[in-house]
């Protein structure tokens, strides 16, 4: 029982500690990419990748933003992933999509993508090959050190307090921030249903 109370104190911590005004940052942003018939590219890997096709719903159903992820279409992914390599296959994803720079990637990740680590290298070429395009960069990730928290042009960092629970701190707020972003009133274009 206490580590369940201790988890959901954390909860409250971070809630607490999320900077509201990035938050509002891509809310703006959102909202102009739309006026402008921007895309948005939602990439993730592992719970992440969830995460991401999950808010891409959430961005073409409720905002009428025209969202893609990239893991949606696993026969593409697998079929990159064995010819060409993981490494690659959102860079060549998005190689095939023409992204350009009245488009932008959101990034879902716990680490953001480490190149020495070997950590979400897809992830990291991704970001290289889009800001190359002149494509904005959005993230919500768990650490700032990482490669998309240092190179997007807006950046949520979930508040760290406790660094054993960084991996489900960061995927449960992700989508409690893209559920803020999408309800928000300036870009939500159509009710639920509940």
């Amino acid at each position: 029982m206490n580590y369940l109370k201790q988890h959901l104190k954390e909860h409250i911590e971070i809630a607490k500690n999320i900077d509201l005004k990035k938050i509002l940052l891509i809310v703006n942003f959102l909202h102009e990419l739309r006026k402008k018939n921007g895309r948005l590219f939602i990439l993730g890997v592992g719970g992440s990748a969830a995460n991401a096709s999950h808010a891409v719903n959430d961005f073409r159903k409720l905002c009428s933003i025209e969202a893609y992820a990239p893991t949606d279409n696993v026969s593409e992914l697998t079929a990159r992933t064995n010819d060409e390599g993981w490494i690659t296959v959102f860079e060549n994803w998005l190689k095939i999509s023409k992204v350009s720079k009245r488009d932008a990637l959101l990034i879902f990740s716990v680490g953001g993508g480490d190149i020495k680590k070997k950590v979400s290298e897809n992830i990291v070429r991704a970001i290289k090959y889009a800001k190359n395009q002149k494509s904005k960069i959005l993230s919500i990730v768990g650490r700032s050190e990482g490669y998309a928290g240092k190179n997007s042009d807006i950046s949520i960092i979930i508040p760290n307090i406790n660094k054993k629970n960084v991996t489900p701190h960061s995927e449960a707020y992700q989508s409690v921030i893209w559920h803020m972003i999408i309800s928000h009133p300036k870009i939500k274009q159509y009710k639920t249903k509940w």
